[in-house]
């Protein structure tokens, strides 16, 4: 049974940081492109950072030199570091994978597999 497991979320204040985990299971997290995505209230999904199996990493323009995503093979784990955090960073965090790249995911039911979210709040 595939799992895609988040954790790490939680309230900071601006400024802050934050480190979200993904612990997978079910399916050889070596071999995938893995994804960090959010969605704000009442917004729709946005996609944040990528690394592919090799370790090549894109960010969003809105998280560039803030965000660092890296992964971790032997443990199956995806990370995002996450700091000088904003408000506008507020989101479910939701980690996420294909097998193959892919960029201009709109549903989270477009990935191969996905979690089911960690919220972020940075509020004062």
């Amino acid at each position: 049974q595939v799992q895609l497991v988040e954790s790490g979320g939680g309230l900071v204040q601006p400024g802050g940081s934050l480190r979200l985990s993904c612990a997978a299971s079910g399916f050889t997290f070596s071999r995938y492109w893995m994804y960090w995505v959010r969605q704000a209230p009442g917004k729709g999904l946005e996609w944040v950072s990528i690394i592919g199996p090799g370790g090549t990493t894109e960010y969003a323009d809105s998280v560039k030199g803030r965000f660092t995503i890296s992964r971790d093979n032997a443990k199956s784990t995806l990370y995002l570091e996450m700091t000088t955090l904003k408000p506008e960073d507020t989101a479910l965090y939701y980690c996420a994978s294909k097998r193959h790249y892919m960029r201009g995911i709109s549903t989270l039911y477009e990935y191969d597999y996905r979690g089911q979210g960690t919220q972020v709040t940075v509020s004062s």
